[in-house]
Formats: C-alpha cells, sequence, structure tokens
C-alpha cells in the first residue's frame, strides 16, 4: 500500500481532542519540530494562501522554507508543498511511529511536514493550523511569529459558539516572546504579553526577518481551488464561510451562475446559502467525500428559500455535469468538493 492510500486509510478525526499523541509521535522521531525557527498561521479564511506567500517572501531572501498546508486539492503532496514522490519518502519517514501510536491523519501528515522540513535542514517552516489552534496538531512548534488572518463562526461545536472563543482558541498557539501579526486590533486583548503588529503575510515576514523584505509586494500565489478559473465559464473556489463566500462573489462577474456547493456539517451552511443564492437562480447540491459534508438533500432543501431551482445529485461529477448543461458554472462551499472533482479530471 502506497503513502496515498495508507493516509486516506487512516482517521481524520480524533477521538479527543488533545496534544499528547502528538507529542508522543514527534518524540519517536527526534522531535524534528525543534530543528528550524518557524512562522504559525492561523485563521478562519485565506490561510494556505496565506502560509504560501510568506514562504516566498521568505525563499525570496534566500532561505530554503518549508511549507505546510491543508486541506489538499491537486493531491495529498500539495500539503507538503513538494512532489508526490518526494511526499512517498516523507510518509514513510513516519510510518513506523505513527503505527505504533495510532496517530490520526492530520497527526502523521503534521509529524511527515515537521519531520521531513528538519530532514532537509530548512532555514524556516511556515506551518498552517488545521481546526483551531489550542488543541491542533501543529500546536508543537514554538513559532518565532504567529498570524492571524481573520477569524469567523466555524467548528462552533468544537472551538467555540462567538468569534471571541473561536479567536482566543486560534491565538492560544502565540508562545512567550512571540511576534503575533493581527489583521486589526479586535484580538488585541487576547495577545496581551505579546509584541503585536498589524498587517497580513508581509508583515509577518518581516517580524521574521527583522526587516523588511526586499519584495516590494507579496508573490501572486496560484492555489488549486482558490479562485481557479476553468476557463471562461467555470470557477472554483473552496470558500467554506460566509466571509469566504462574500470575499468569492466580490471577486467574480455577475453573470447568473449555476451553483455547484457541497457544504461540511459543522459550516454555517444557512448564511452562506443566502449569499451564493445572489449569485444565480439555480444550486446543484452535492456532497464531497468528506463524512462531514451535509447530504445532498438536506443541503437542497435548506437552500429552496434562497434559489428558484434546486437539484440535489449525490455524485459530485455528476453534479458538476448537470451544471454544465445549464450555464456558466460555480463550485464552491468546500475544498473537500473541490478535491473530489480534481481526481476525476
Amino acid at each position: 500500500m502506497d503513502a496515498r492510500q495508507w493516509i486516506a486509510g487512516l482517521s481524520p478525526w480524533p477521538e479527543e481532542f488533545g496534544l499528547d499523541n502528538m507529542r508522543a509521535l514527534l518524540a519517536e522521531l527526534g522531535n524534528p519540530e525543534r530543528a528550524f525557527a518557524s512562522v504559525h498561521v492561523v485563521g478562519t479564511n485565506g490561510k494556505s494562501t496565506a502560509t504560501r506567500t510568506v514562504a516566498e517572501l521568505l525563499r525570496a531572501e534566500g532561505l530554503d522554507v518549508g511549507a505546510y498546508t491543508s486541506p489538499h486539492v491537486s493531491g495529498w503532496h500539495e500539503r507538503l508543498d513538494t512532489t508526490p514522490e518526494a511526499f512517498e519518502a516523507a510518509v514513510a519517514r513516519v510510518r513506523p511511529a505513527a503505527e505504533k501510536i495510532g496517530a490520526t491523519q492530520f497527526e502523521t501528515l503534521t509529524a511527515a511536514a515537521l519531520a521531513e522540513f528538519a530532514a532537509r535542514g530548512v532555514d524556516a517552516a511556515v506551518v498552517e493550523a488545521g481546526l483551531g489552534g489550542r488543541l491542533d496538531a501543529t500546536n508543537v512548534i514554538d513559532a518565532r511569529v504567529v498570524l492571524l488572518t481573520n477569524v469567523g463562526l466555524e467548528h462552533t461545536d468544537v472551538l467555540g459558539a462567538t468569534r471571541f472563543e473561536i479567536a482566543r482558541e486560534k491565538l492560544a498557539v502565540a508562545k512567550p516572546g512571540a511576534i503575533v501579526v493581527l489583521p486589526d486590533d479586535e484580538w488585541r486583548s487576547l495577545v496581551p504579553s505579546n509584541e503585536i503588529r498589524i498587517g497580513g503575510a508581509r508583515v509577518a515576514a518581516e517580524a521574521f526577518l527583522g526587516r523588511p523584505p526586499r519584495l516590494t509586494a507579496p508573490p501572486e500565489i496560484a492555489l488549486p481551488g482558490r479562485l481557479e478559473h476553468r476557463g471562461p465559464d467555470e470557477i472554483r473556489d473552496g470558500a467554506h464561510t460566509p466571509e469566504g463566500v462574500a470575499w468569492l462573489l466580490d471577486r467574480i462577474p455577475a453573470r447568473g451562475w449555476i451553483v455547484v456547493a457541497s457544504i461540511l456539517g459543522d459550516k454555517d451552511a444557512e448564511a452562506m446559502l443566502e449569499l451564493l443564492g445572489r449569485a444565480g437562480g439555480t444550486l446543484v447540491a452535492t456532497r464531497s467525500s468528506n463524512s462531514r459534508a451535509l447530504d445532498e438533500k438536506e443541503l437542497a432543501a435548506r437552500a429552496e428559500r434562497y434559489f428558484q431551482h434546486v437539484f440535489p445529485v449525490s455524485d459530485p461529477a455528476e453534479a458538476l455535469a448537470l451544471a454544465r448543461s445549464l450555464g456558466p458554472v460555480l463550485v464552491t462551499g468546500s475544498l473537500y468538493l473541490l478535491a473530489d472533482l480534481h481526481r476525476e479530471g
């Protein structure tokens, strides 16, 4: 069984959130997370783009930088910003230890990334948090800089019912001495002991370097499934929160889109559907392969008040084919949906 098959078969969800398993796994591997300096990226939307942008700004300074993101669209290797072959080797390095302690899918991938970066001898790693921050598997690094992209309601069953509670969970990754980069002053009170700067990826890179980066503007980062144009009549974007959907709709033309969507059950589906209803009058509701995705019939029932026409189609590929027969297509709601469609070609 190759690395991709094995990883896909691991449990994506822990029985109980916590860092004990992750710390045990890293101890088995010789604590590779201590081998390099790091930037930790947390937030609700835009984490992957911010992570890759910081990495590129640091690479422009001549640094060897590792970047770890999630989830993926084009393939598992996308998470480690590497090739499929290098991904296989990275997973093989940690597999015996992961099997020994019964690590989850995300714990194993995080360990594979950290061990790969240590083996490469990188100067820095830019690490995107998965879910929240405080109990996330990535919260084993002692990051020099923490970047918060934004805060919206998500995973409320795990992170808290309010934006304040969610922000507190995310910013809990900031260790003493870390510079924290915030998008604005809203959450300053949550990190009173840390140096705070206001900005985004470029400010985070500057905080890490101790001086402004040479590039006067962040590089354009093209990630699969992030405002991805598949020709003039099809756009795919993994917007998975109301804020993400609003951002997307501000950047695409008003065309009467045929919306193809799958939404996870722990997202604010009502708010997302209300916004998507403004993009076009037709929704093809489908279900991604993620176990937390809403059933397509339930999603369709929720959407009826916001769309003139709603079609539930269980298979994402069939949903896309139907949408293409009806007009210009906007695929959104979940990166997991985009990953399913990428596999279909």
